[in-house]
């Protein structure tokens, strides 16, 4: 968890005129408050995956099958009872959509937590060409499903992210948002969605 030391400033000047430039805000109407950022959920199987907020058991009770790469490269079924360090971000787990494709997720912990109980972090994945339509049409991106989220219907829906033709994207506080394309057809070829979380992500 970050930790923020607060610095006094000693010019009094200073602090009255950001009061001045506070009051004037209100007074325009303004909130003087920065504006929240939204999450943008994803759908697997009509399931919601909240990154940041959805933990590894809300998906195992949702029925959707989760698995690790373990210490000798072995994927297996997670254990949920599985104890992790505090302050650490784990990598190498998989959640299964169908036999050829898979979403890769990333944990974070930011206190010793049962694996069961760990936030996703991180959540990819990546498409091909002859991956099933029919499996495709069950994932979503913030309530679109990913065949019809093109790149012109990117640039539509999200005006304010940068990019170009194979990529649109935003780093905002709290989430980063990557949208992959297929430079020939638009389509959409992959995305990731992350939170920002004050740990060693090298742990």
């Amino acid at each position: 968890m970050n930790t923020k030391k607060t610095r006094f400033l000693p010019c009094l000047l200073l602090t009255a005129l950001m009061l001045f430039l506070s009051a004037c805000g209100q007074a325009d109407g303004g909130s003087g408050q920065e504006t929240e950022e939204i999450l943008l959920p994803v759908s697997i199987n009509g399931k919601e995956v909240r990154v940041g907020e959805t933990t590894v058991q809300t998906l195992l009770d949702e029925g959707l099958e989760v698995s690790w790469v373990d210490e000798n490269y072995n994927r297996i079924t997670v254990d949920p009872a599985t104890q992790l360090e505090a302050n650490a971000y784990y990598t190498g787990g998989s959640v299964k959509v169908s036999d050829n494709m898979s979403f890769t997720i990333s944990l974070v912990t930011e206190e010793a937590v049962s694996l069961g109980q760990a936030v996703i972090a991180r959540l990819e994945l990546n498409m091909a060409a002859e991956d099933d339509e029919s499996v495709l049409e069950t994932i979503s991106f913030d309530s679109v499903p990913v065949t019809e989220l093109t790149r012109e219907k990117a640039g539509e829906k999200y005006p304010d992210w940068t990019g170009n033709e194979v990529m649109w994207l935003h780093y905002g506080l709290e989430y980063k948002y990557g949208l992959n394309f297929d430079i020939s057809t638009g389509s959409l070829s992959g995305f990731t969605v992350e939170r920002t979380y004050g740990v060693d992500w090298n742990s």
